[in-house]
């Protein structure tokens, strides 16, 4: 069996398994996602999806229904593609239009960790550990216990044994915040809704630049913890920008990855013009022509909306088109 995740455009994913002699379509038919289709013999063109990810064969189709140009950019008519490998799959229509709900996970509360007086990290064991499945970047929305109400945090790590951790912005007064600085107890209970969102990592064909703004550094530690147990062969250059010096967290993490992931170097940047640190300014301060690669990079980007205009202008200032552009922008008083 593969595992085959179908990334929504509403940025809900839903994962499912197709045997090797499974028609995708059908596979997702078999656990109840419709997959908008019109025919079933590679005609029509309406199951047409973007493979993102994964080895795959095609049965036939004709040329109205797919290009060979589109074939050769990954897309895919999942009425006649099986899967060789475990694949990720955009599908170009909303989850609710498929039948697909996020998956409600109960889970419970393991640890607290106030990283620094801005940051806390936080770590929850999901039930069901068979339900849990997210590609590294993605989100859920966490209950706040005692309220009826979520947050929603990036995934900080990949899972181990149902375990999850995430990383979130210390917000004086914050619902969230209040609940992990005060209340918090091992074994409190949860709810994860997810798994969301288009911020995941690709498959890497080519140099990766990752900008981290704040506690956007999350979802970072979760690709970087997918990396480490995968060979690329490809430069991966980090710049991880923040506006004071307490704000700097795991940097224990970032070396142990430094040291685990070949080609894999980070530098940290402080905005406070009082800081000591050894790079101030902000993160487009210290991007070396190097790390861009003449464009030839996918950039990934999580951080304010600020810091994303802001890259933005500095690389068209530069003249500088990466290959891929994936960002994340986040409201630092909903600490994604």
């Amino acid at each position: 069996m593969h595992r085959i995740a179908l990334n929504f455009e509403d940025g809900v994913t839903r994962f499912i398994e197709a045997r090797a002699d499974e028609l995708v379509a059908d596979a997702a038919y078999r656990v109840g996602v419709n997959i908008p289709m019109d025919c079933r013999d590679g005609a029509c063109g309406t199951c047409k999806c973007q493979c993102e990810s994964g080895d795959y064969s095609l049965g036939s189709y004709i040329e109205d229904a797919m290009t060979e140009d589109e074939a050769r950019e990954g897309f895919v008519l999942t009425c006649q593609m099986k899967a060789k490998s475990d694949c990720v799959i955009r599908i170009p229509a909303a989850s609710t239009a498929c039948k697909v709900k996020p998956a409600a996970m109960a889970a419970e509360m393991v640890e607290v960790r106030q990283l620094s007086p801005t940051s806390i990290g936080f770590a929850v064991r999901v039930k069901d550990a068979g339900q849990l499945s997210y590609l590294p970047g993605q989100y859920v929305n966490v209950s706040v216990p005692g309220t009826s109400q979520t947050r929603s945090y990036s995934f900080s790590s990949m899972p181990r044994e149902g375990v999850v951790e995430f990383l979130v912005r210390n917000i004086p007064n914050g619902l969230m915040s209040s609940y992990l600085a005060g209340s918090a107890r091992p074994g409190d209970a949860l709810t994860l809704t997810g798994p969301i969102g288009s911020f995941y990592l690709r498959d890497v064909t080519r140099p990766l630049l990752f900008l981290a703004g704040g506690t956007g550094l999350a979802p970072f530690l979760a690709m970087l913890e997918s990396l480490r147990h995968k060979e690329t062969g490809q430069p991966i250059h980090m710049i991880y920008g923040v506006t004071n010096d307490a704000d700097l967290v795991e940097l224990d993490k970032l070396a142990a990855f430094a040291a685990a992931i070949p080609g894999f170097t980070y530098v940290t940047v402080v905005a406070d013009p009082a800081s000591t640190h050894e790079r101030k300014g902000y993160v487009t301060h210290h991007l070396p022509d190097a790390a861009l690669h003449g464009g030839n990079l996918d950039l990934y980007l999580c951080g304010p909306p600020p810091m994303v205009d802001a890259v933005r202008g500095t690389l068209a200032e530069r003249g500088v088109k990466p290959a891929n552009f994936h960002f994340e922008k986040f409201n630092p008083s909903e600490a994604k």
